[in-house]
């Protein structure tokens, strides 16, 4: 086995914005040694903000370097995309897309996945309960989808400022439900997530 790839999702359950997929791939002798290399890398819910971003950015240092070791992509299907295909669907073809990106041959390599994750069937492969806590190549891409997503969250807030995304990041909060029923859905919004609030959709 010369290289593992680990996989993570972010964003299934909002109510707005893409899901997103994190895929890092290694050399399989460098896995002992990525606690050591990120300190403090654990699954992104039980981190802080400050310590995501700062494990992000000594990833993206590390992938940069060149003759590179590590590399690591993010995979995005929109809000759109989930109303179309379906949650499952989407995230699948994140995975898909990620794995392929970095691992277009399926030789010598092994991809773990968190949760019920499901990699493309050529490639060997694990999936682990609760990998993006046990699992560091999975903790590493489970803040690479975090970041990512929050990061464009963030973006996509300042073309819709009333809903407020730079703080809860599309999620259901009562904010975010209050400013649903004022000024209905824009066109990140996913529609069938939204269930039977009836809320049309703001031109």
């Amino acid at each position: 086995m010369r290289f593992v790839l680990g996989v993570d999702e972010a964003g299934r359950g909002p109510l707005a914005g893409p899901v997103a997929v994190g895929v890092v791939m290694v050399p399989a002798a460098m896995l002992p040694k990525l606690r050591r290399m990120f300190p403090g890398v654990n699954d992104s819910k039980k981190l802080s903000e400050k310590d995501r971003e700062r494990i992000y950015e000594l990833l993206k240092e590390r992938a940069g370097e060149p003759g590179a070791d590590i590399r690591f992509c993010v995979r995005f299907k929109s809000a759109a995309s989930v109303d179309k295909k379906g949650i499952v669907p989407s995230v699948y073809g994140c995975v898909a897309s990620g794995v392929r990106k970095l691992a277009p041959d399926a030789r010598g390599v092994r991809v773990i996945l968190d949760g019920a994750l499901r990699a493309p069937s050529i490639y060997e492969q694990k999936t682990i309960i609760r990998g993006d806590a046990t699992e560091a190549i999975i903790s590493l891409a489970s803040i690479a989808a975090k970041v990512s997503r929050d990061r464009l969250m963030k973006r996509l807030a300042k073309q819709h400022p009333e809903y407020g995304f730079e703080i809860h990041k599309g999620y259901g909060t009562k904010h975010h439900y209050a400013m649903l029923e004022k000024h209905g859905r824009c066109a990140i919004h996913r529609a069938t997530f939204l269930g039977s609030l009836g809320v049309g959709t703001v031109v």
